[in-house]
């Protein structure tokens, strides 16, 4: 037992450790962008050195890939606690959209990126470490989507995940090239737009 807590105690001072690399990266890369940012500037913005950095963290690239997940994995944490407050699956689908896509526009890091460095942006979210971030969105799309239908608010189809994935598919495309025919600038219009056009992907039989 005192080895088992023992253990605990060094997960916690690592993962302690690497949350307050992570948030000192970010707080750089939100202010200056990645180009500018290097792995001195994280350090010290962490109060830690340069050695302790690399070690638990790895390159810059890494550190980015990093930031990104979590920033990431907040929303889909924040869209998981949405099915317990509606009734229909309409109503859902718009809030889920609108909370991603008002997210994304106004997070700090991406306003930053995409002024700067917009060509990190869409590597970020394709084909360098993409993949990962968006099994990571289909998972957790999947599994709020599979508490709704528990709940009576979708009918019980055998391909839940291939819907959630065309949906997560369509939500990424809009994220990537914002500027559509429609323009989609108010939470109504979202709301709008995901009743319309998503919400049918989860139902139509």
């Amino acid at each position: 037992m005192p080895a088992a807590s023992g253990n605990a105690g060094i997960r916690t001072v690592a993962e302690s450790m690497e949350a307050r690399i992570l948030d000192a990266a970010l707080a750089r890369f939100e202010k200056v962008g990645v180009k500018k940012t290097t792995i001195e500037d994280i350090a010290r913005q962490a109060g830690l050195d340069r050695v302790t950095v690399y070690r638990r963290m790895g390159s810059r690239d890494d550190l980015v890939q990093a930031v990104i997940s979590r920033e990431v994995a907040a929303v889909l944490t924040e869209i998981t606690t949405l099915a317990e407050g509606h009734d229909r699956i309409e109503e859902l689908v718009a809030a889920v959209f609108v909370t991603v896509i008002t997210r994304w526009r106004t997070h700090p890091l991406v306003a930053t990126m995409l002024s700067v460095e917009p060509e990190r942006v869409v590597s970020k979210l394709t084909f360098d470490g993409g993949e990962q971030t968006f099994a990571m969105t289909v998972a957790a799309t999947t599994l709020m989507l599979e508490g709704a239908a528990a709940r009576g608010l979708l009918p019980s189809v055998p391909d839940l995940s291939a819907r959630a994935e065309v949906v997560c598919r369509v939500v990424h495309s809009m994220i990537l090239a914002p500027h559509g025919v429609d323009r989609l600038l108010t939470e109504g219009e979202l709301a709008d737009y995901a009743r319309r056009y998503l919400a049918p992907i989860l139902t139509s039989e």
